[in-house]
C-alpha cells in the first residue's frame, strides 16, 4: 500500500467513523426512557394487547403471565394461534379460562399474498375492544409498567405509534455479536430530532416486537394490509402511519421489555436476513451503507494493525487511525453500558459489521435470484 493510498484510507475511515459516532451521541440524549403516568386522575385509555402466535408453546405462557402483571392501565391480551401444530391454542385457551383478561382468538386461513404475521396483526385489530392497539411478540417479557408508561408516551409526543426495542437476551455467539448492533444502527444513523419533527419516510422507524398504536389512526393508514406481504413491520407500519401524515416516535424500553429473538447461528442468520431487503440491503441503501460501514467501522482496524505490524507513517495519519478507531468503538462501549449488551459484541465490533454486511448482500442476492425466504414453516416467493 503506498502512503498515498494509505493516507486517503485513513482520512476516509476516520470521517465515515466520527458522523455516526456524533449522531449517536446526540441520539442517546434523545432516546429516553418512556414517562411515569402523570396525574393520577387523568386516567389512560385501556389497551388491547395483541399477540400474534404461530408455534409459541415453548413461551407464550410467559409471555401472557407478564402482561397480566401489569400495572396502571386497563388491558385486555388477544392471542391470535395462527394455525400452530405445537399445543400454542391449548396453554392459551386454559389461561383464558382462568383469566377473563385473556382472550383466544383463530386466525382466518391465510390469503394469497399476505406475509403470516401481518394477516394474524390485521386480524387481531378486528378483534380487539380497546382504543389502544400493542402489537407484541410472543417471545417478549413485560415489566409491570411497561403498558402505562408507553401509553403516557404516546399521548405526550401526540403520537398515532410509538415503539421501542426491547432489551436484546443473547447467549450464544452469533446472538451477542450481531443482535446489539440493532442500537448502534438506529442510534447511528437515524436522526431522531427530525424523526419528531417531520412525517418524513425516510426517518420511519421501530421494532416490531413492540409497537403501540391509536385505533382510530390504525384504521384510517390501512395498517397491517397496506404492508401485507412485508416481513419488516417494525420499519414499514411506522412508514405506513407517516405516508398518512401520522406522527411516530421511538422510546428505550430497554429496562420495561426483554426479549430472546433467536437461539442458534442458523436462526440469527435466516431471522435477520428475511427482511434486509426492506431494510439495509434494500437496492438503492445497499452499496451506499456497505461501504460506509466498511470504511468507518472495519477498515480503522485494518489500518490499526499495520501500524502495530510496523508500519512507518506520518504522525498525523497515526492520529487519523486513532481517532477513528476510537470514534468506532466509542458507540458500541456506550451501548453495552446503557442497553445491557454483552461486552464480548463491542470487543468484536468490526467482526460483527463485517458479519452483518455478509447477511445484508446475501439477502440482496437471493432477492435478485428470485429466492424463497422461509419463516414458521411458511415460503414466501419474495420480500
Amino acid at each position: 500500500m503506498t502512503p498515498l493510498i494509505f493516507y486517503g484510507l485513513s482520512v476516509a475511515s476516520m470521517l465515515c467513523a466520527i458522523t455516526p459516532a456524533v449522531l449517536f451521541l446526540i441520539n442517546l440524549q434523545l432516546y429516553n426512557v418512556p414517562p411515569l403516568p402523570g396525574d393520577a386522575s387523568a386516567k389512560l385509555r385501556a389497551i388491547s394487547v395483541l399477540i400474534p402466535a404461530r408455534d409459541e408453546a415453548h413461551g407464550i405462557e410467559a409471555a401472557v403471565a407478564s402482561i397480566l402483571d401489569s400495572e396502571g392501565v386497563d388491558f385486555e391480551i388477544v392471542v391470535m394461534d395462527d394455525s400452530s401444530t405445537d399445543g400454542t391454542g391449548a396453554l392459551v385457551a386454559a389461561m383464558a379460562a382462568r383469566d377473563p383478561r385473556v382472550r383466544l382468538e383463530k386466525a382466518p386461513k391465510l390469503p394469497l399474498g399476505w406475509n403470516g404475521k401481518q394477516h394474524a396483526c390485521w386480524s387481531l385489530a378486528h378483534v380487539a375492544r380497546h382504543d389502544l392497539f400493542c402489537f407484541i411478540d410472543a417471545d417478549v417479557r413485560l415489566e409491570p409498567q411497561a403498558l402505562a408508561r408507553m401509553a403516557e408516551f404516546l399521548q405526550a409526543k401526540d403520537a398515532a405509534l410509538v415503539s421501542g426495542f426491547p432489551r436484546q437476551v443473547t447467549e450464544t455467539f452469533m446472538e451477542w455479536l450481531l443482535l446489539p448492533l440493532i442500537h448502534f444502527v438506529l442510534l447511528g444513523f437515524l436522526p431522531i430530532d427530525r424523526m419528531r419533527k417531520t412525517t418524513d419516510l425516510a426517518f420511519a422507524a421501530g421494532c416490531g416486537q413492540f409497537i403501540m398504536v391509536e385505533r382510530g389512526a390504525y384504521f384510517a393508514s390501512g395498517g397491517h394490509a397496506e404492508m401485507k406481504a412485508t416481513m419488516h413491520d417494525g420499519l414499514m407500519l411506522p412508514r405506513v402511519f407517516r405516508q398518512h401524515g401520522m406522527r411516530t416516535d421511538l422510546a428505550d424500553i430497554t429496562s420495561l421489555a426483554r426479549c430472546r429473538m433467536y437461539r442458534n447461528a442458523g436462526q440469527v442468520w435466516q431471522g435477520l436476513a428475511k427482511n434486509a431487503t426492506e431494510g439495509l440491503a434494500a437496492p438503492v441503501r445497499i452499496l451506499p451503507i456497505s461501504l460506509v460501514l466498511a470504511m468507518g467501522q472495519i477498515v480503522p482496524y485494518l489500518l490499526l494493525i499495520s501500524l502495530i505490524m510496523g508500519r512507518k507513517v506520518k504522525p498525523e495519519m497515526m492520529v487519523f487511525v486513532l481517532v477513528a478507531v476510537g470514534c468506532a468503538w466509542l458507540p458500541r462501549v456506550l451501548a453495552a453500558v446503557r442497553f445491557r449488551q454483552d461486552w464480548r459484541g463491542a470487543l468484536l465490533h468490526p467482526l460483527g459489521i463485517a458479519t452483518l454486511l455478509a447477511i445484508q448482500w446475501y439477502s440482496f442476492a437471493r432477492k435478485l435470484m428470485g429466492g424463497a425466504v422461509s419463516w414458521k414453516d411458511r415460503a414466501y416467493a419474495g420480500e
